[in-house]
């Protein structure tokens, strides 16, 4: 018998769906009745296409600035500095254009402003905390007052979670920050947007999400509803990346790969944990600069592998909802190779030599103590990571 589970619906009211970017922000903006919109933007979208240009126009008088620096894992001093220009400008709603990093950061910042955090220490109390039992202290604090709409331009689906990352640079450890209310009142998927994204970015970022179902499915705690919402994840997610590989301008297999992120998200705000692909990635991001989405290419297939000796029967799941016929770590392996994306530590910078210090920073993570093969030291840590080298 699946799990028994109490699904919480997060403070997101809208979802658009395939509408333009700019037609649904500007809309929305107006029915929340803003006066002073605050845009926390991709670089790139910024200064190499008009679309940032396209949104501001679109909001006509409520546009009140942007902030276009945000730096992959979202690091302290920058979410800092995006808040006080958005502090500057009076932001009454806050509108972020971008990958993961810009998403989470912008999430953030609703805390930020809230609680009117200006220095690197502020940030402190309001972290969650793992400790050395494997217990997770989540601080309670104000809601903010201050909401977001999210424009996601990759797949990571952070946009649909109320938990973010930010990263504290100083120790080089990317932390958690979670909120009911840092959920965005509005998501807006239009794929046209998305034809900007390097495609490095979207595959692997799609991958992530890739990751959000296959350890759903490879979970314990997961149930009929959230194991439903994550193959039908598998199935979109795994057709629209083959075809956008081939088509880079297919809008439809772009729209189904933003319809099975969401999907992927739903199991993970209903509560059921991930495991040690994920929590590999966040100490990999936040510790050693590797990109987000790469951390699912290099760990997903690993971590089913390490585990299939324990739950082998959930992972049969998996290779239904991809078609296969073969070890779930081998037809996800298939996959991602058929990606073009990197499939070992060493590829993206890791040695054995950084495998003490990788392995202390995912005993850091939330997610390290929820694995289904349970995870107790970091040597065990370390004897996994040998297998990914």
């Amino acid at each position: 018998m699946a799990a028994a589970a109490t699904y919480v619906q997060t403070a997101t009211e809208r979802v658009f769906i395939g509408r333009p970017a700019a037609e649904a922000v500007a809309e929305e903006a107006k029915r929340l009745g803003a006066r002073r919109v605050f845009m926390l933007v991709s670089r790139a979208l910024n200064r190499e296409t008009d679309e940032i240009a396209l949104i501001a126009k679109a909001l006509g008088p409520l546009y009140a600035g942007s902030f276009d620096g945000m730096p992959p894992h979202g690091p302290r001093a920058s979410v800092l500095a995006a808040t006080a220009a958005a502090r500057e400008a009076g932001a009454d709603l806050i509108v972020s254009v971008g990958g993961g990093s810009v998403t989470d950061a912008a999430k953030v910042m609703t805390i930020c402003l809230k609680h009117n955090l200006k220095l690197h220490e502020d940030m402190e109390l309001y972290h969650m905390y793992v400790n050395a039992e494997g217990a997770v202290t989540n601080p309670a604090y104000d809601a903010p007052d201050v909401r977001v709409i999210c424009v996601p331009t990759t797949l990571s689906g952070g946009e649909f979670n109320t938990l973010s990352g930010a990263t504290d640079e100083r120790i080089k450890l990317k932390q958690g920050y979670e909120h009911r209310m840092m959920a965005p009142v509005a998501i807006v998927l239009d794929p046209a947007i998305t034809v900007h994204t390097p495609e490095w970015l979207w595959l692997s970022t799609g991958v992530r999400a890739l990751d959000h179902a296959i350890e759903t499915l490879g979970s314990f705690q997961s149930n009929y509803f959230c194991d439903s919402m994550a193959e039908s994840a598998l199935k979109l997610l795994s057709e629209g990346l083959t075809r956008v590989k081939a088509d880079p301008r297919d809008l439809d297999g772009r729209l189904k790969c933003q319809i099975g992120a969401w999907q992927s998200m739903i199991p993970v705000i209903a509560g059921v944990p991930m495991g040690l692909s994920h929590a590999t990635g966040h100490a990999l991001g936040g510790t050693f600069d590797v990109p987000h989405g790469h951390t699912s290419c290099v760990m997903a297939p690993f971590a089913l592998a390490y585990n299939a000796s324990v739950n082998g029967e959930r992972q049969a799941r998996i290779v239904a909802a991809l078609g296969a016929n073969e070890p779930a770590h081998v037809a996800v392996d298939r996959l991602i190779r058929g990606l073009g994306m990197p499939r070992s530590l060493g590829e993206v910078g890791i040695g054995e030599a950084d495998l003490p210090r990788l392995a202390d920073a995912i005993m850091h993570d939330i997610w390290a103590r929820t694995n289904p093969r349970p995870v107790a030291s970091a040597d065990q840590v370390v004897d996994f990571l040998k297998t990914a080298l």
